[in-house]
Formats: structure tokens, sequence, C-alpha cells
């Protein structure tokens, strides 16, 4: 039996890898689809002091209160602040970090610092309501199949502005984790193109492009479960 703990992105919640945790539990394996703070189901606890060490410590305190080692820790794009952050409080219990379409920090680096001025510009005049809390772009930014937008548009929500603000502060401990993966979603227009050209020739890392939307847990569960399944033989 293999762990996973599978981290969303901006506006989503743990309902996006829902089709992805009963498939990998199918199989018999333990998963783990952590909510971040104030999103999600966990949206009526929205504060403008939920930041990025917020959603950090969400997760690495899911993989300590359940003694979790040997993780398959997954991140979807703004998922790769989060499970870096990680990586960088309890990376000895990481197996694997697998980036799901998403930001690499590197040390000192905020999400808008690797989004650049025009994305940062978008994405404040999402919250240009109130200024802390970003309001959630249409399904079809995000390329979502038709058969799902409905659901997407509904069960998406806002997000907290503080998080893209926050750098990340690398500790070391990122350096124990010797296994990483990249799966760039090629149809979603992104800064992450660049940050799989800048990947996929290093050693420690494996790295897969795929011909679809930015949301492939929900569009191509099958897909996801399957490359999540393969880092077990790495």
């Amino acid at each position: 039996m293999a762990t996973f703990v599978l981290v969303h992105g901006a506006f989503h919640g743990s309902w996006c890898y829902s089709r992805v945790a009963a498939a990998l539990r199918s199989h018999g394996h333990d998963v783990h689809i952590p909510t971040l703070s104030g999103v999600g189901e966990l949206a009526h606890l929205s504060s403008h002091s939920i930041n990025l060490s917020t959603h950090v410590q969400d997760v690495v305190s899911v993989i300590e209160s359940d003694d979790l080692t040997d993780v398959i820790l997954c991140g979807h794009s703004y998922g790769g602040m989060v499970i870096t952050g990680v990586a960088g409080q309890v990376g000895e219990r990481i197996r694997t970090l697998l980036y799901l379409d998403a930001v690499v920090p590197e040390d000192g680096q905020s999400a808008f610092d690797i989004a650049g001025p025009d994305i940062t510009q978008l994405l404040l005049g999402l919250a240009a309501q109130n200024g802390t809390m970003m309001e959630p772009p249409a399904a079809e930014f995000f390329q979502v199949n038709a058969k799902d937008v409905d659901w997407v548009n509904r069960m998406c929500t806002p997000h907290p502005v503080a998080t893209f603000v926050e750098k990340l502060r690398h500790t070391g401990k990122e350096s124990l984790v010797t296994r990483h993966t990249y799966v760039l979603c090629q149809q979603y227009p992104s800064v992450n193109h660049p940050t799989y050209a800048k990947v996929k020739d290093m050693p420690s890392w494996k790295t897969v492009s795929l011909d679809c939307g930015h949301d492939l847990m929900v569009d191509d569960p099958q897909t996801l479960t399957a490359l999540l399944l393969d880092e077990l033989a790495r």
C-alpha cells in the first residue's frame, strides 16, 4: 500500500481530486485530499490572514498527525507552492514531489513573482471588490471539458490574495526529496511551459507533456491516476 497526498490549486478544493482518490483507493492505497484553509468547503473560514504559510501548515499537519511517511505528494497549479513548502518542513517523509501543471518556486519567490506582471494584474483584478479574496474565473479559463463546466463553476470559491503574495523560503529539507515529476498540460497557456522546459533535462526529474487542459484531475482522472501509480516503480 502506498500513501498519496493530493493538494489542489487556487480556487479549488478537495472535490477536484474525488475521482482520482476513488481510483487510487480501489487499488488499495491510502489517499489524503486536504482542502486548504479558506477555500472549498472551508470557504466560510476565509480570512485576510490566510497566507502561503497557512496552506503549507494545513498539509504538514495532515502528514504529521496521521504519521504519514514515504508520501507521494502531488500539487496542482498554485499547489506547487504548497508542496514545495511542505518539503521544506517534512522532506524526510516525502518519497516524490509531483507537480501537476504547477509552479516550482525557487528560494524567495512568491506565486505572483512566478506569474509575472500580466497574470498578476489579471488575478488582482479578480480581487478588486474586497482586496483580500480573488474571485474564481470561469471553468472555461481552465479549459475544463464541457460536461464538467457547471460542476467546476459551482464548486470553485474565492482564493486568499495573501497566499500569492507571501514569498517561500527554502529550509534545505527540500533536498531530502530526490524524486520529482513534472506534468505539463499543453493546452493551458501559462508560466508553466518555461518551468517544464527548465526541469525536463534535470537528472532528478521525470517529465510528462500531455495535450490537455489545466484540470487534468477533472478532465482525465484515469490518466492522472496512472501517472501517480507509475511513481511506485521509481
